[in-house]
């Protein structure tokens, strides 16, 4: 991408990144100074005020109350007149979601624009109940706070431990401070679902639980107690009224694992299909080149997956919000897309029980709008571009198991670990993070390919980011090219290939408490 110097600043040639004919906005590629005259399109643009990269810039003057578009798609009305060359954000941006029709099944697709690639196996690890794991790992889980420091404990014990020629990856444990003080309903079924699906996850090999003893959640639940989930990774289960305390509950605790690791013996990865393969999907640090980059880029392989009979997990209702619309219209049934719709209103209602929490449109962080993100809506028509183009073929509650393939979505909270938590917690043997600011974020037990929207994050975070998507903006590769890579990245890390939140030991875990604490 060639630049020219205006002023004192040098710009790129082509300034701005036009999304869609009808946008009466465009993004600005890098930041520009003030007062320059920008070539555009065959015609000019004044800049009227220092712009940021990835902020928008109105291209016609916008008359106050008119739509202002993005993607093709609205995202606010103009709270006042907007002269061509100004910034478009907060102070003269408003939106309201209002009253929506909505459309189900009318823009079904069978991808005929997406390549069926050639490359669609991975060396996995099969088990016994169908799905594949990516990794091998024991779990030492906590059934509540009062052991998660004791399952920190166990899990470092085996720090240096050599499991040469097992094919395990190690022992990794699960500390949380939910699981007391709390009466029966949605939050505890919320947990015992996560800690359930944590347990009994494909790239779970075996698992001790540990307790308390006097916490609400016991851990008998977990030992088939109550449970009717067939089990196919073994366990055990220790508590440290039990065993006499915090050194005795380490100590059998780590014997456990001991055991297990002899028990479970070793593992050689074979040749899997793809479509075993189910990734979540995921974003956090959005920046406005999310959902022209890393987002779309993640969109396309997305489809690639699904072609190939693949699962991807949409998730962060939040984050859909503003956006479901276009979700519905590729449901594959009208009870797949309301589900979709009763999730986002169960959703706002959990949100107006406190009455200071504002509304969805609270979600764009600091950062998000530091990056050129207004509000939720525009942040969710980037945020749902993960999901590609495919048919929505599946809606799930926080954590429950994804039974289902192609394109499916689970009711998460917009916040980062929790979100990704739940999608492990349904099974995901893989998960993509893309992020515009910057994120640095790992799971215990499950690959975290993160993916930065643009070179500036992709090279100053080098050590965090797998991919830098920045290519796109940069004007160095297509979405379709973008999408193939991160296809081929996402085998290799299938196959055994350690990303970078791995290599750094990053085990972000943290469970959804939605209900009071008692």
């Amino acid at each position: 991408m060639s630049l020219v110097t205006l002023g004192p600043a040098v710009v790129p040639e082509n300034p701005f990144i036009r999304l869609h004919p009808d946008d009466n906005v465009v993004v600005a590629r890098a930041s520009l100074p003030d007062e320059e005259i920008v070539a555009f399109e065959g015609g000019s643009i004044q800049v009227r005020q220092p712009i940021g990269a990835g902020h928008k810039v109105a291209v016609r003057e916008i008359a106050k109350g008119a739509v202002v578009y993005k993607y093709g798609v609205e995202i606010g009305v103009a709270a006042e007149t907007i002269q061509a060359g100004s910034l478009v954000h907060t102070h003269n941006l408003t939106w309201d979601i209002g009253k929506k029709s909505y459309e189900f099944g009318t823009a079904l697709t069978d991808l005929p624009h997406i390549p069926l690639l050639k490359q669609n196996t991975f060396l996995g690890y099969p088990r016994p109940d169908g799905r594949v794991g990516t990794r091998n790992y024991i779990a030492v889980v906590g059934a509540s706070n009062c052991s998660a420091f004791v399952v920190d404990k166990v899990a470092a014990a085996f720090e240096h431990h050599d499991f040469g020629g097992t094919g395990i990856d190690g022992v990794v444990s699960f500390p949380h401070g939910d699981g007391c003080g709390k009466s029966a309903g949605p939050d505890m079924d919320f947990l015992k679902r996560t800690i359930d699906g944590v347990v009994d996850h494909p790239n779970i090999v075996g698992a001790v639980v540990v307790g308390l003893g006097c916490e609400v959640n016991q851990i008998g639940y977990y030992m088939r107690e109550g449970n009717e989930r067939n089990y196919a990774a073994p366990r055990r289960g220790f508590t440290l009224q039990e065993s006499g305390g915090t050194r005795l509950a380490v100590q059998d605790s780590v014997k456990a694992v001991r055991e297990l690791i002899e028990e479970v013996g070793s593992f050689e990865r074979v040749v899997c299909p793809v479509s075993k393969l189910v990734v979540g999907l995921e974003c956090g640090g959005s920046d406005a080149f999310s959902g022209i980059s890393a987002n779309p880029g993640t969109g396309y392989f997305s489809d690639l997956l699904v072609k190939q009979g693949g699962t991807v997990c949409l998730s962060e209702t939040t984050e859909v919000y503003g956006a479901e619309h276009l979700l519905t219209r590729r449901a594959v049934s009208r009870e797949v897309g309301q589900r979709l719709l009763d999730i986002i209103d169960w959703y706002l209602d959990y949100v107006g029980r406190f009455k200071d929490a504002g509304s969805f449109d609270a979600n764009p962080s600091p950062g998000n709008k530091a990056g050129g993100l207004t509000n939720i809506a525009e942040k969710s028509l980037g945020a749902v571009a993960k999901a590609g183009s495919s048919n929505l073929t599946a809606v799930y509650d926080y954590a429950e198991r994804i039974d289902k393939t192609g394109f499916v979505f689970m009711n998460t909270p917009g916040y980062d670990p929790p979100s990704v938590t739940g999608m492990a917690a349904g099974g995901a043997n893989l998960c993509i993070f893309t992020t515009g600011r910057g994120s640095c974020f790992g799971f215990p037990s499950v690959p975290v390919i993160k993916i930065a929207s643009n070179s500036k994050t992709g090279k100053f975070m080098t050590e965090d980011m797998d991919i830098n998507a920045g290519t796109v903006p940069d004007g160095e590769e297509t979405i379709p090219e973008l999408g193939e890579r991160i296809y081929r990245f996402i085998l290799d890390t299938a196959s055994g290939r350690k990303t970078f939140s791995e290599e750094l030991g990053h085990r972000e875990f943290v469970t959804w408490r939605i209900g009071p604490t008692l």
